[in-house]
This record gives C-alpha cells, structure tokens and sequence, in this order.
C-alpha cells in the first residue's frame, strides 16, 4: 500500500540499504567451477546492540582477498563531497520546497519539524528526497538505530587491515540515484512520509529481522512490491538500474584470482530482479551461507 511505502524507500536510502544467533544469514556464496566470491546484505544504519556483528560475516571476511562496497565510503566522508551531494540534493534555481507542495502538505510538514527540533529553514531549500531521507534520520536517531552499519564497519576494518577495497558504482552515481528520489511526486513523496512516521519502529524492525535471517522473500514483501507498484520510478532508479549495471563487473570480479567479498544493501538481493536473481539466471550458483 502506498501509505508506507516512502519510509521504506528512505530506510533503502539513507541507510541508498545484527544478532549474533540465527539459522541463515544475509550472506551468498556465488561460484561457477572453482571461481567463486561472496555477496553480503547490508543495513546501513544500527544500533549499539546489533554488534558485535554476525560470526558468519567475520568469517567471511577473513577469508576475503578484497572488500567490494556499493560505492567508496571513504570518498563519501569527505567535506567537498558531501557539499557537492547537498547542492544535487537543493533545489538550485532559486525554488523552495513550499513551491512543490500543497498547502496543506507544507503546514503538515511545518507542524512535525516543530516537533523535531529542526527549523523549517533548514530544510526548504532541499528537494523531497533529502527531506524525506533526513526526517526518517531523525527519527531512527530516536529509537537510538544512530550507529554506523555493517558497510563503514567493515570500510574501517578493511582499512586497519590493509585489505584492498573496492566499489561498485562512483560517489557521483550514487549522489545523482539519491537526488532522484520523489521528483516524479513531490507532494505526495513529502505526505506519506510524514504519514508514514507512526509505522516506522515496527518497519524497521520487520526489516532488520528479515535482513538478520537472510529472508529475501520476506524483504521483498515488506518494502520492494510496495515500492514497486507506488513508487515505479524510483524503483527502477534507486534498485532495477543499479543492479543490471553491478552484475557484469561481479561477472569480471568472478574470474580473477583473489577472493572477493561484496557488500550492498539488503534490497538489492531480493525479488525478481535482484542482484542474486540475474546471477543464477546467467548459470552461476547461488549458496545462502
């Protein structure tokens, strides 16, 4: 139903997206012959209590020559960076966020940032995905989900242990799939968030149990039909594109020597067209861990 479809979309997003117990987890094996590599799903915001992280991802880690990311989140810190996803993510001919919402959508707005602590200045300048990507921030921030996830951990990691580390789209694609979001629908992009806000400690929970367990099929339910059928294009942007585009470097990343172990948001491995789907359709094997 379209009611809460957007905060799943901001959930993928800012998050573009662990208990330690479990019968299966988010993790693939995908081989052809004696060539095989690793594909792990990720959330890209926790909380303290979800680590120390799953024994299987460690596992995998240490067997792993290369640490592959959806894109460099070392890149992604950095201040100019981050300056220039800010102005793709403004509206930048002058324009305001009031201008693209009802009436009535904006004085809803207005009276849940009264509430957040957040001043409507700040944000009418942005388009309705940042706006919707940063309401949804503030309130995991709430339920204390306000932990980097599984992608900076293992960045990090990577990083202390000198392992090589690569990416599997630019910072400036990934900016530019981000700032897509809600264009094709402003007004109601803004509104079912702010509808949306009452459903999200059980959403993001439903989510993160699915992730934990490895239960595509369940991540599927909660947030890619939903997304699929209300929201099309910004599943064909922020999913469908970027898989069919990730799937042949994972096809060159097979035939090298070194063992790689790549890590994307949850979504991306569930439903018809994910990442893990397009690879057993071209005749690899795919082994839930």
């Amino acid at each position: 139903m379209k009611k809460i479809t957007v905060i799943k979309i901001c959930l993928i997003a800012s998050l573009l997206i662990s208990s330690s117990v479990f019968a299966k987890s988010s993790l693939w094996k995908i081989s052809k012959g004696s060539d095989h590599l690793f594909i792990g799903g990720t959330i890209h915001l926790l909380s303290k209590d979800d680590y120390p992280l799953p024994a299987d991802f460690e596992k995998i880690y240490s067997q792993s020559e290369e640490l592959v990311l959806e894109t460099d989140m070392q890149k992604l810190q950095q201040p100019e960076i981050q300056m220039k996803m800010l102005q793709q993510m403004s509206y930048q001919d002058g324009a305001t966020l009031k201008e693209h919402l009802k009436p009535e959508t904006y004085t809803l707005l207005e009276d849940f940032i009264s509430t957040s602590g957040l001043p409507m200045q700040a944000i009418e300048s942005y388009k309705p995905g940042m706006v919707s990507m940063m309401l949804t921030v503030i309130e995991l921030k709430k339920l204390g989900i306000d932990v980097a996830g599984v992608d900076q951990f293992y960045t990090n990691k990577a990083m202390n242990d000198q392992k090589k580390l690569g990416k599997l789209e630019t910072v400036e694609q990934q900016m530019s799939f981000l700032a897509s979001m809600g264009q094709s629908d402003p007004d109601g992009f803004i509104r079912y968030t702010l509808r949306d806000m009452t459903e999200l400690p059980k959403m993001f929970n439903d989510l993160k149990i699915a992730w934990k367990n490895g239960d595509t099929k369940k991540l599927a339910e909660i947030a890619i039909i939903p997304m699929k059928k209300d929201f099309p294009e910004t599943y064909q942007a922020l999913l469908v594109k970027r898989n069919k585009a990730w799937v042949p470097q994972i096809e060159k990343m097979l035939k090298t020597k070194e063992i790689e172990m790549i890590l994307v948001g949850a979504l991306h491995l569930a439903g018809k067209e994910s990442v893990l789907t397009q690879l057993e359709s071209l005749g690899y094997e795919v082994e839930q861990y």
